[in-house]
């Protein structure tokens, strides 16, 4: 069965897409705990991180590292801050979040609300800033 992840990168549901490659997805995560807040994901379905191949592990993390300089770009923070649960959901992901103290990536804490035009305005922002 295919997870969220997988439905997104299908174009089944929708995101606010921030970049994609042959291997990659990137996406702003709809309940951020900052403003940029964003996914990555590998668009082959391996439920957790460390079931994945080390060429695929590392290339996803040279792709989050291209992402997060882009939102470190736009979003005044001190940091991107890289977390790695697994448990949500049953595909590997990579949260990147703009942090200025080790409390803002207490997923514990309230979560951004967000509107559709402000999810649009920070994507594109991003996009821009991709190298």
């Amino acid at each position: 069965m295919s997870s969220i992840f997988s439905k997104i990168i299908a174009g089944d549901i929708p995101c606010y897409k921030i970049a994609e490659d042959e291997n990659f997805f990137a996406f702003l995560d709809i309940n951020p705990l900052n403003l940029g807040h964003t996914l990555v994901v590998p668009k082959a379905e391996v439920d957790y991180i460390f079931d994945m191949e080390d060429k695929l592990l590392g290339n996803m993390n040279i792709f989050a590292k291209k992402v997060g300089l882009a939102i470190e770009k736009v979003v005044d923070c001190e940091r991107i801050g890289i977390a790695v649960l697994g448990l949500e959901v049953p595909h590997a992901h990579i949260h990147l979040i703009p942090i200025n103290g080790i409390y803002d990536i207490d997923f514990s804490k309230p979560k951004l609300k967000l509107s559709q035009q402000e999810f649009e305005e920070i994507a594109k922002k991003i996009r821009a800033k991709l190298t």
